[in-house]
């Protein structure tokens, strides 16, 4: 009689187990869920992945209308993590690409096809400005803007290049040094359609030792109808 208690656990035991495998072939899926299901009668928890809100292009929380193109802009960090302009999911500029810079990084794009142009990087610091003027001047009617500041946008910057930034749109004609900066603009941008944001460096408010927190920009531009 003594190995009684032992025979009769493991009895209860082999039933426990005859039971769970009867429950997941009459309930089928998972097991977990279908055990979950059968003993609590609640309904199948949903997954992480069905929790997650739905992410649309460049991280967006809502989808582009048609004709219109997403993109993220995001300054650097101070002079540590990079800036990044995303277009329609694509990383146009980025540390991982190896295509930042300090000063002004700038992507051009085709305003009637979405098509990528041209991106280059303009010392702001140390560079020379007539760098950034040569490529601003010719830039034809409709070619988008995108600009992300890294590290000090404005040391080298003059009245020239302030105006030719502000007849694109944006509207920081006071960008001064450290200060954080991302704009979207185009050649013949009307005043309603401003998109530029910036953050002054001080040292009261600055969220890193010597320079202000990043900034970041997103939403949906409208291509262009093709000239006739």
């Amino acid at each position: 009689f003594a190995s009684a208690g032992p025979l009769r656990a493991t009895a209860v035991l082999l039933l426990l187990g005859l039971t769970w495998l009867l429950a997941n072939t009459l309930f089928g899926g998972d097991s977990g869920a279908s055990v979950r299901h059968f003993f609590s009668g609640a309904s199948v928890e949903p997954t992480p992945t069905e929790l997650r809100p739905r992410r649309y292009k460049c991280g967006l929380s809502a989808p582009c209308p048609p004709k219109h193109l997403a993109f993220r802009l995001v300054s650097g960090a101070a002079n540590v993590i990079g800036p990044k302009i995303c277009l329609e999911d694509k990383m146009l500029v980025s540390s991982v690409k190896n295509n930042v810079g300090r000063g002004l990084n700038i992507a051009l794009v085709n305003g009637v096809t979405g098509e990528l142009l041209d991106t280059k990087t303009f010392d702001m610091w140390a560079g020379d400005v007539s760098d950034l003027l040569k490529f601003l001047r010719p830039l034809h009617e409709g070619t988008l803007v995108f600009v992300a500041s890294f590290d000090d946008p404005a040391t080298k910057m003059n009245d020239e290049a302030r105006r030719l930034l502000e007849e694109l749109g944006s509207s920081d004609r006071r960008l001064a040094f450290r200060d954080s900066y991302i704009f979207v603009g185009a050649r013949q941008a009307s005043e309603n359609k401003r998109s530029s944001l910036s953050r002054k460096n001080s040292k009261s408010s600055n969220k890193y030792e010597g320079w202000p927190e990043s900034l970041e920009m997103d939403g949906c531009i409208p291509l262009r109808a093709p000239l006739e």
